[in-house]
């Protein structure tokens, strides 16, 4: 899978990833550090990446449809140092979720993962 990580993740998530056979980038490699949150989604979407990201702002459906990007992760957690993210991302690669995300949202905190993924076509 393609992730981008948003300016306020760890390293450590992208070396988890890498380790995991993806391909992982964050957005200081690309120049987009201190962007404005469309950009950084735009970004990651026209390289069919899913988003990582700490930042509640992308967790806005009416902002951000499902549907319209690549996938977006927002990590909810109350301590966002890297040995309190480790297990729930570990826990979110080993879910399978991911492999459906089908340009959703999922919600991530300490203890479970909520999605929001588009509606289907001919659905309510």
């Amino acid at each position: 899978m393609k992730f981008k990580l948003d300016e306020n993740m760890p390293a450590d998530l992208g070396a988890l990833l890498r380790s995991r056979g993806h391909d992982a980038v964050d957005v200081a490699e690309e120049g987009l550090a201190g962007a404005e949150d469309s950009p950084v989604l735009s970004a990651a979407t026209n390289e069919s990446r899913i988003l990582l990201t700490f930042d509640l702002d992308f967790a806005d459906i009416r902002q951000y449809p499902p549907g319209t990007h690549a996938g977006i992760v927002v990590f909810r957690l109350r301590d966002q140092r890297w040995k309190t993210l480790e297990k729930p991302a570990t826990q979110l690669l080993q879910g399978g979720g991911l492999q459906s995300l089908e340009n959703g949202l999922g919600i991530v905190d300490e203890t479970r993962v909520r999605w929001k993924r588009p509606k289907k076509k001919g659905t309510p």
